[in-house]
């Protein structure tokens, strides 16, 4: 019997106090955007179903009515379990006036808690998490003042604290493919990650729910081949086919990212030389030859692209935590998959990888440090933006650069001359006493003995025992003026900052391959 319905008779199988666990990613990967649109119509035209509980890992969204904000009305949804907030200021309005239960979880704990689902296990045992938000000594990721249950656990094993992330039932699935057949065998072919759309699909079963997945093509039984089958029939209840289903929000198709062609990465336009490239350029010279090394969202996935232009993106593995391994990471809106990737696995065996110590470096973004060497990207005064895989890379990579300017808001820089100057500074300070929101403990990198260094396009910082210390600043840049006049605490200097590598104010290559 086939499993093939319109995306309206599918959302129609969802009830009212249903737990949905979805799958995606910002800039519409692995979205299965006709399904929530869908399910949106049927809550404003019906009612219902109302008193949701949504679960997703990454964000997903376009900052107005796509992605998770068409569950943001009141009595859809009673509880949100995100990974990342930021694509949906909608959702974090609902949050931020309590009229939903919210939780901030880390990306990869929810992307391992399905697999717990699906196994029956207690939870998710692990020391990610200690010392920042989502610690219960602090919030235990919960955001707002009606959310109450504890979704997180401190506990001792072997002398040892450790964080339990309790496991909860999921009754429905909202998943993507690319080819779905009648007995509900999905492939994932043209999809540029896998994600956890897997786990999801055997959490839901297992859960003795519902599991809807929508496709842009359809197929015969019998005619897809084993090989590309990522999601067996058996585990799958309704295939929605959406013709209309894009790759990314960029385009329909792009083989480069799929591994179908190669692109060659001298097409790729250079970086202008600005502040982001200076940071990007400084944070590429911690490079090493054979290392593996995670880039995240924003500034640091510049890297990539002076990797490129240096010609060592050969050199070292780079990879991303939606599960991509090798190539050159995308940029932009559609951060979480690549160009000319060597390997493509699921996100809960890439944060495996991860949180097992894998990783020899991770560049990071910067929103906020402080004296102790903490870091903030995850929540700002009403702002929630989520702290993704941050908190699980972070912790866990062997060395640490985080990437940012100086300042923020408005800040205006010139290079020229082989010189950075300010033109104009930005409105907020980032280096304070104390960040709004730990998503990075200072004091549990100390005791793990990681290696961290905060790079910006004016100064360089290291982390110590004692504190953080000026390292470097950049040529043209006043030390009291343009550094210590803009921190609100004054870092330890045991000798004279020495001067950032003159290369990275200078046009045209700076010869890392050498």
């Amino acid at each position: 019997m086939s499993k093939f319905m319109s995306a309206k008779e599918a959302v129609k199988l969802i009830k009212d106090g249903d737990s949905i666990a979805v799958s995606g990613n910002g800039g519409g990967i692995m979205e299965p955007d006709a399904l929530f649109e869908a399910l949106e119509d049927r809550f404003l035209d019906e009612g219902s179903p109302g008193n949701l509980t949504l679960t997703h890992s990454a964000g997903i969204g376009d900052k107005d009515r796509g992605g998770i904000s068409r569950f943001a009305y009141e009595g859809m949804v009673k509880r949100v379990v995100g990974g990342h907030w930021g694509w949906s200021p909608k959702m974090q309005q609902m949050a931020n006036d309590n009229k939903i239960e919210a939780y901030n979880l880390p990306q990869g704990i929810i992307a391992l808690q399905y697999r717990e689902i699906a196994a029956k296990r207690v939870g998710v045992v692990t020391q990610t998490g200690l010392k920042t938000f989502v610690d219960p000594r602090v919030s235990g990721g919960k955001l707002n003042d009606v959310t109450k249950e504890d979704l997180v656990e401190l506990v001792t094993m072997d002398g040892q604290e450790w964080l339990r992330y309790k496991t909860y039932p999921v009754t429905v699935a909202l998943i993507r493919g690319s080819i779905g057949d009648e007995e509900g065998n999905i492939s994932l072919a043209y999809e540029p990650a896998y994600l956890e759309a897997l786990a999801i699909a055997q959490a839901v079963h297992n859960c003795g729910g519902i599991v809807i997945c929508q496709v842009k093509y359809a197929a015969k039984a019998g005619s897809l081949d084993p090989k590309d089958v990522r999601i067996p029939g058996i585990l799958v209840d309704a295939v929605v086919v959406h013709p209309g289903q894009m790759q990314t929000i960029e385009g329909e198709y792009d083989p480069a990212l799929t591994g179908d062609v190669r692109m060659p990465v001298e097409s790729m336009v250079p970086m202008p030389l600005d502040q982001r490239k200076v940071v990007a350029r400084r944070a590429a010279m911690e490079l090493s030859k054979g290392s593996v090394i995670n880039l995240g969202f924003g500034m640091p996935d510049g890297v990539a692209r002076v990797a490129a232009e240096e010609g060592i993106e050969g050199y070292v593995k780079m990879t991303i935590e939606q599960g991509i391994i090798g190539g050159v990471p995308a940029g932009g809106a559609i951060f979480g998959v690549a160009y000319n990737s060597e390997s493509m696995i699921d996100g809960p065996s890439q944060f495996d990888f991860y949180s097992g110590g894998g990783l020899d470096m991770t560049c990071l973004g910067l929103a906020q440090a402080d004296s102790h060497g903490n870091v903030n990207v995850s929540r700002f005064g009403p702002t929630i933006a989520g702290c993704g895989g941050f908190i699980d890379i972070s912790q866990t990579a062997k060395k640490c650069v985080f990437c940012g300017t100086f300042t923020a808001g408005g800040l205006k820089t010139e290079i020229k001359d082989g010189k950075l100057e300010i033109l104009q500074e930005g409105k907020h300070k980032k280096f304070l006493k104390d960040v709004e929101h730990i998503t990075f403990s200072g004091d549990y990198a100390r005791e793990t003995g990681q290696s961290v260094l905060y790079v910006t396009e004016r100064a360089v910082f290291e982390m110590t025992e004692e504190g953080l210390v000026l390292k470097e600043i950049a040529p043209g840049v006043n030390l009291e003026k343009d550094i210590l006049g803009q921190m609100d605490f004054v870092p330890l200097m045991p000798r004279e900052p020495q001067l950032m590598d003159e290369r990275i104010f200078m046009t045209g290559p700076m010869g890392l391959d050498r």
